[in-house]
């Protein structure tokens, strides 16, 4: 496995990923219609060009293929952390976001961790601050707002 910088010619792998990694990865944790709510497939992409090119953005390749991809904004927030559903388990998620918080220019990470994501994090020292609900095109999503001190 490879991790680089990302690129914009990324983009359009890393949504397809999103979608199917939410689709299936979270299923267990979110109804049809909180993952529809969540990741419908209709992502505009040169919104996520700009977001992932002002962030520190991180792809993990294997053969060629996109298999996880994680963002940090300067402040401190882990915007996105996504393995593909094929590659769960492998160390992907881990190698990613060691080297996002390596990269931190604040002492404080901050993540809103899926159901499915908040055992990831406590494993890697997030503490939870709270539990929230946020509302994606009418449907509410739990989500545990979560800290670590580096």
């Amino acid at each position: 496995m490879e991790i680089r910088r990302y690129s914009q010619e990324d983009c359009e792998e890393m949504a397809r990923l999103f979608f199917h990694t939410v689709h299936t990865v979270n299923a267990a944790d979110y109804t049809e219609q909180q993952l529809d709510a969540w990741a419908d497939g209709q992502i505009d992409l040169k919104t996520w060009q700009k977001s992932f090119a002002y962030h520190y953005s991180l792809i993990a390749q294997e053969d060629g293929q996109i298999v996880g991809f994680g963002d940090m904004r300067s402040d401190g927030y882990l915007d996105r952390l996504y393995v593909h559903a094929d590659h769960q388990n492998e160390g992907i998620g881990s190698a990613l976001c060691d080297q996002l918080e390596e990269s931190a220019e604040t002492q404080i990470i901050t993540v809103h961790a899926s159901i499915t994501a908040r055992p990831f994090f406590e494993r890697r020292g997030y503490r939870l601050i709270r539990q929230q609900q946020v509302e994606r095109k009418g449907v509410l999503l739990t989500n545990y707002v979560m800290e670590k001190t580096l």
